[in-house]
């Protein structure tokens, strides 16, 4: 009996790390749309700490975007809130929406 409560412990506990990193890898930032360069699928955002990707400190950084027709729908000045990966190839951000 007290191994398998061990091994609820431990798969419960594996469970709550996982689904905890990914909530921490999806959470919102806020920013500043500073610069869209739609032919390079580029958006210019300054944002404040960015926990998610590893980033404490507020600063401006260009993005990639999942996808180039969100570049569309904002303009220079906007405030956004987003989400962004890290990957091989640079940040992208993989959802934004103009801030309420």
């Amino acid at each position: 009996m007290k191994s398998i409560n061990r091994i609820a412990a431990a798969l419960a506990l594996t469970l709550g790390l996982t689904f905890g990193a990914a909530a921490a890898q999806s959470a919102p930032i806020s920013g500043e749309v500073k610069k869209i360069d739609e032919s390079a699928g580029k958006i210019t955002l300054k944002h404040g700490a960015a926990k998610s990707l590893g980033m404490d400190e507020p600063m401006t950084m260009v993005y990639r975007v999942k996808d180039p027709a969100w570049l569309k729908q904002v303009k220079v000045g906007d405030k956004v809130t987003f989400e962004a990966e890290e990957a091989a190839s640079g940040y992208t951000v993989t959802k934004m929406e103009k801030a309420k």
